[in-house]
C-alpha cells in the first residue's frame, strides 16, 4: 500500500490540521507520513499578509512540493487557500467542519466588548475582523498581531492587546478553550470563507486510484457543498486574504442557503445579501450572491478597498 506523504506547514496548528488528515487516513488502514515545508507568510512576520501579497503566502512552497511529487497532498486551513488554484492543482476534500465562529481570546476575565466606556485593544491580522469592529464597535481599537496562536498570545500577555479575536477552530484545536472570553454572533462576524475545515489539495496529476481512496477517506459531504458555495462566492469577488468579504453556507441535506457581503476597510459601509437553493446548485448560488452584492453597492466599495490596497 503506498504510504501517502502528507505536505504541511511546521505550526501547531498546521501540524494538528496534517495529523487529522492522517488520522483519517489510518481509519481507512492508509499508511501516512508528515512532511513539514516553511512557507514565505511562515518567514515574513513583520509585514501584514496584505502587503506580502495575499495570493499563495502560505501555499506556493507546499505546492512546488507537489508539483515535484515529494509529497502526495498537502493540507492547509481552508480559509487560507486563494479562491483559484495555480494550473496543475485542485482541492480535492475538506474535512469536517468545526464550529466556525469568530472569538474573542484573553488571559484577562472582564473584558465587555460591547461597553463603549471600557477602553479595549484586540489583537488581529484580518481586514474583515477589523473593518467588521468598525463597523459594530467603532470605539474598539485594534492592533497588528501576526504569528502563530502561541505567538500571538505572548504577544497579548506582554501587553501589545487586550485580547485576540480569532478563529474559535483553531484556538479549540491547541487546547485554549478556557481563554475564550466571548464567542462572537455569526450575523456581526461572518466568517472567512472556508473557516472551521481542513482543505486537502493535490496535483491534478495525482493517480486516479489513490485519490478517490483520499477522498473516500477525508471529505465530509456536507462541508464540501457548504465550501463549494462559499469558494464560488469568494472567486467572483476575487477576494484574498486581504479584502473583508466574507460568506458563510448552511446545507440541510437537501438545501444549501449561503450568505455574505463586503465590509469597507473604514467599516461605513457592509453589504450583506442571502440566496438558497439545492445542493446541486452550489457552485452557481456563489455566483448569485456575488453578483448581488457587487450590484448593490459591492462593486465600489471593492474598488475602493483594492486602490487602498495598492498604494
Amino acid at each position: 500500500m503506498h504510504t501517502v506523504k502528507i505536505g504541511t506547514r511546521g505550526s501547531k496548528l498546521a501540524l494538528w490540521q496534517a495529523y487529522h488528515v492522517a488520522d483519517l487516513l489510518k481509519a481507512k488502514g492508509i499508511p501516512s507520513e508528515i512532511v513539514i515545508i516553511e512557507t514565505k507568510g511562515d518567514k515574513i512576520l513583520d509585514v501584514s499578509i496584505a502587503k506580502i501579497g495575499s495570493k499563495g503566502v502560505f501555499t506556493e512552497e507546499l505546492e512546488e512540493q507537489l508539483a515535484k511529487g515529494s509529497i502526495d497532498i498537502a493540507v492547509h486551513s481552508a480559509k487560507d487557500m486563494q479562491s483559484s488554484l495555480p494550473e496543475g492543482f485542485e482541492l480535492i476534500a475538506f474535512t469536517e467542519r468545526e464550529k466556525v465562529n469568530d472569538i474573542i481570546l484573553s488571559h484577562k476575565k472582564d473584558l465587555d466588548y460591547k461597553n463603549p466606556n471600557q477602553q479595549l485593544v484586540l489583537g488581529t491580522s484580518s481586514t474583515r475582523r477589523v473593518a467588521t469592529l468598525k463597523y459594530y464597535y467603532p470605539h474598539i481599537k485594534t492592533a497588528e498581531v501576526r504569528g502563530n496562536l502561541q505567538t500571538r498570545i505572548a504577544k497579548m500577555e506582554s501587553g501589545i492587546c487586550d485580547a485576540l479575536l480569532l478563529a474559535y477552530a483553531g484556538a479549540h484545536r491547541m487546547g485554549y478553550d478556557d481563554m475564550i472570553m466571548h464567542e462572537l454572533s455569526l450575523d456581526e462576524f461572518t466568517p472567512a470563507v472556508g473557516q472551521g475545515s481542513v482543505a486537502i489539495e493535490a496535483s491534478t496529476n495525482m493517480d486516479q486510484d489513490l485519490k478517490a481512496k483520499i477522498i473516500e477517506a477525508t471529505h465530509h459531504e456536507e462541508t464540501g457543498y457548504r465550501l463549494l458555495a462559499e469558494r464560488a462566492y469568494l472567486r467572483v469577488l476575487e477576494g484574498g486574504c486581504s479584502i473583508p468579504v466574507f460568506a458563510l453556507a448552511e446545507y440541510d441535506g437537501e438545501r444549501v442557503k449561503l450568505k455574505g457581503g463586503i465590509v469597507s476597510l473604514d467599516g461605513s459601509e457592509r453589504i450583506i445579501k442571502e440566496v438558497s437553493g439545492s445542493n446541486n446548485e452550489a457552485e452557481n448560488l456563489g455566483k448569485i450572491l456575488a453578483d448581488q452584492v457587487l450590484s448593490a453597492g459591492g462593486d465600489k466599495i471593492l474598488k475602493e478597498i483594492k486602490s487602498a490596497l495598492n498604494k
